[in-house]
């Protein structure tokens, strides 16, 4: 009697512990798909040794989570190759074009000719007008940067495609006159009233982005401001005035501009990073530039940013983050880890493991008929079972 009871005991476990296998197998095969949260990669072209761009965006589609990439402008043959791959498209307007854009009828003609053409098969999912304007002290760029973003948006609306398509601007955080602590964050003089609040508003009535650029490697002098921008244990910076500690510095950067942002009453605007990444080469003695601090930084940044947990001042939020870059660019100028903020080689190799590839898993396509054939086994096997118990 009691070892019938031992056995039924048993095929009860064995029972519960193949009513919950399913859901386990279609969970697992369901994270070979995972977008690794809001995460997308800026596809830099200022090489002369990289692949076609077809191959590039299967190579994204079918072996990364990367699921929205940012490119630096809008040739027609790198906006194309991404058709039929869902993945999400940035495309850039050269800055200098910004001052014809403030007019309709060019910023009309330019979405007939750059957007149009691929609105059915491509994902695209904004457009950003120059890149880092405000740094570059051209007046003429920088009193037409809203009226072209304005336009740009008025041409969108025009194709009833102003809800699918986004317009932005990405900064660097050279716009900021304050920024230690992050809560006395302040945007310069000048273009706070005059450039970033209207630029906000525009933000805030489309529903855009305000997007920043900010790099924790030029922020390192020595080991503990290292620690400080590897997201690794470390002392914190203390921030008196709200008696917060931060613990990274990706975090005191983002809440800096948060800071200047809700100075000029624009809070609820989202903040997304249009770029941040670290260098896996750099030239001899230059403090933390290796393969080991690129992969810790990108992999902390990548979980930290979709985590959830946020920063001091904007908790319970993620962020939508672009690393820089793709690739290794060997024609860049400046010093050698200029050239050496990729994630891969040309040939697609990583060049170091910075968490992107996706799991040896099957495929896609694949998996959906391969969960449904595990579960039928096990469901199989579950029926048997009760006719054991009855």
């Amino acid at each position: 009697m009691e070892i019938k009871r031992g056995i039924s005991l048993v095929l009860k476990i064995t029972k519960l512990v193949l009513l919950l296998l399913p859901l386990l197998v279609q969970f697992y095969i369901n994270q070979a798909g995972v977008e690794g949260g809001v995460i997308g990669v800026n596809y830099g072209t200022v090489a002369d040794n990289l692949p076609p761009a077809v191959e590039v965006a299967q190579f994204l589609a079918k072996s990364t989570i990367i699921k929205r990439v940012r490119l630096f402008d809008s040739d027609p043959k790198m906006v194309s190759a991404f058709g039929n791959t869902g993945i999400g498209i940035t495309v850039t307007v050269p800055s200098d074009e910004i001052p014809e854009l403030s007019k309709l009828y060019y910023a009309q003609q330019w979405v007939k000719t750059k957007i149009l053409p691929h609105a059915e098969a491509t994902n695209m999912i904004r457009i950003l007008v120059g890149n880092e304007v405000l740094s570059t002290a051209n007046k003429v760029f920088i009193s037409n940067l809203v009226p072209a973003m304005q336009s740009l948006h008025a041409a969108l609306v025009e194709e009833s495609l102003e809800k699918k398509i986004k317009i932005s601007t990405p900064h660097s955080l050279g716009i900021l006159s304050n920024s230690k602590p992050p809560s006395t964050g302040k945007f310069r003089q000048g273009y706070d009233s005059y450039i970033i609040t209207p630029l906000l508003s525009f933000l805030r009535e489309t529903n855009s982005p305000f997007m920043i650029n900010p790099y924790p490697f030029f922020g390192c002098s020595d080991h503990a401001t290292l620690d400080y921008a590897l997201f690794r244990p470390n002392a914190g910076e203390f921030d008196e005035f709200t008696r917060l500690t931060y613990a990274n510095m990706l975090d005191a950067q983002l809440d800096a501009v948060f800071a200047a942002m809700k100075r000029l009453g624009f809070a609820d605007v989202d903040i997304a990073i249009a770029e941040t990444g670290w260098p896996s080469r750099g030239d001899a003695g230059q403090l933390g530039v290796d393969a080991g601090s690129a992969a810790e930084y990108n992999r902390k940044l990548m979980h930290h940013v979709t985590s959830g947990v946020g920063t001091p001042l904007m908790p319970n939020r993620t962020f939508e983050t672009y690393i820089f870059a793709l690739f290794n660019e060997d024609l860049k100028p400046g010093p050698v880890c200029e050239r050496n903020f990729g994630l891969f080689r040309p040939d697609f190799s990583p060049v170091y493991d910075a968490g992107i590839l996706k799991p040896m898993l099957p495929s896609a396509a694949a998996a959906p008929a391969t969960a449904c054939f595990v579960i039928m086994i096990l469901l199989h096997i579950n029926y048997i079972l009760d006719g054991f118990l009855l």
